[in-house]
């Protein structure tokens, strides 16, 4: 059985997006889209305050190449 997600706000999946070496390369309403230095894109919807969905975490944790581990 896989663990279970963290529940986690976009202010707070951005920060450990930043601390492994993802930038904010550009905002268009309410998603953020950051890169990293190999081409990498990252999409983050921000909602202020609102957690993200275990399965918009789990898509932002698979197109970083993150663990859950990284975001608790």
């Amino acid at each position: 059985m896989t663990p279970r997600a963290p529940r986690v706000t976009a202010v707070h999946a951005i920060r450990v997006l930043e601390s492994h070496g993802f930038e904010i390369a550009r905002q268009k309403g309410s998603h953020a889209i950051l890169r990293d230095e190999t081409g990498k894109r990252v999409t983050v919807p921000v909602h202020a305050g609102r957690t993200l969905h275990p399965k918009v975490l789990a898509s932002i944790m698979r197109d970083a190449g993150l663990s859950a581990d990284d975001f608790a």
